[in-house]
């Protein structure tokens, strides 16, 4: 089940990420239940074969913000490693920024930053700035141009205040503003984020979808997101690729993955008081009842012609219509693609 575009790579006059063909197969060796069967296993060890990423085609220009998605095990994480340089391919090619990532080239170093949500970068019991300070080394920034740098960074997330504390001290969402101040310093042209705002509060996504849209919009970056929180994708991307098993399932517009997997919208109704069932059923959809609330998924050919019928029903004071949720949306692709990996295996 793919529905990638195959214009797509033809479509993007600016490419930034080429991949071809990328995949990497991991080794796993089983190790069996009962001491006898684990000391046999030392002398004679079985193993099998893991694609972890299979045969991937990418290409993304310059300046575009693209989501990864995909369950847990789906190559997400993976991929990034790979277009990062961090690990190597078992087979096919990738480009980034005209270099092959794992040649590990200085000159690619220095324009790639790499965040990952669960990892640090920061030293963990010396301050953010002692950390900048490195960076600035590695990355052989000029001191004016650091501290300028820098200065607009920690003054956009409002962390100036956090700098000069160890970063044990700090809270999940103040270490990742910081993280990101450390990624951003030496002003890298693409940016790969590995689940950014994992465990962050509402407050603290919120700003960093900020930041984040604000400086990709200033310097033109190239960002390339894996997250589990559709929050993220509404708002940050306008591109979503979806991986299942290793693989590109959906590659294309935000718009366009909730115009093709969805034929039906919701319509919430708000009653003064608890509608009779009877009086919403007749309509024949399906329908949700919450007390005064009743929520209905509407065929979208027929909105314009039921929904003057809905708001007739007695009572009715407030009403809104919507899109499926992106979470509902990109869970039912999973579950397809699940129901359709398994009939294929039944049947060979």
């Amino acid at each position: 089940m793919h529905n990638t575009d195959p214009n797509a790579a033809a479509a993007v006059a600016d490419p930034v990420i080429e991949v071809e063909g990328l995949a990497k197969e991991y080794r796993v060796f089983d190790k069996p239940e009962g001491l006898a069967a684990s000391v046999r296993a030392l002398f004679h060890r079985t193993s099998r074969a893991v694609e972890a990423v299979k045969g991937v085609d990418l290409v993304v220009g310059r300046g575009e913000f693209v989501a990864l998605l995909g369950p847990n095990g789906a190559g997400k994480t993976t991929l990034l490693k790979l277009l990062s340089g961090i690990i190597t391919p078992t087979r096919g090619t990738a480009r980034v920024l005209g270099h092959v990532p794992w040649e590990r080239a200085d000159d690619f170093r220095r324009r790639f930053a790499l965040v990952m949500g669960q990892r640090n970068q920061l030293w963990w019991d010396l301050p953010a700035a002692e950390s900048f300070r490195l960076h600035q080394e590695i990355y052989r920034i000029d001191p004016a141009r650091f501290e300028k740098t820098r200065d607009a960074l920690v003054d956009m997330l409002d962390v100036r205040r956090l700098i000069l504390q160890p970063v044990r001290e700090l809270s999940l969402g103040e270490r990742m503003k910081l993280e990101l101040v450390a990624a951003l310093l030496h002003e890298p042209e693409v940016l790969f984020l590995d689940e950014p705002t994992i465990g962050l509060d509402v407050v603290a996504q919120h700003t960093i979808h900020e930041f984040l849209r604000d400086v990709q919009r200033r310097r033109r970056m190239t960002v390339v997101l894996t997250t589990h929180y559709m929050k993220d994708v509404a708002a940050l991307c306008e591109r979503v690729v979806v991986i299942t098993r290793g693989d590109v399932l959906y590659d294309g517009s935000l718009a366009e993955i909730v115009d093709r997997f969805t034929t039906h919208k919701i319509v919430t109704l708000d009653f003064d008081e608890a509608p009779e069932r009877a009086l919403i059923e007749r309509f024949g959809f399906p329908c949700e009842f919450r007390g005064p609330q009743v929520v209905l998924r509407i065929d979208r050919s027929r909105i314009a012609d039921v929904l003057p019928e809905v708001l007739a029903a007695a009572g009715v004071r407030d009403v809104s219509v919507e899109d499926v949720p992106l979470e509902e949306i990109v869970a039912e692709l999973f579950r397809s693609d699940t129901r359709a990996h398994a009939a294929a295996e039944a049947g060979s």
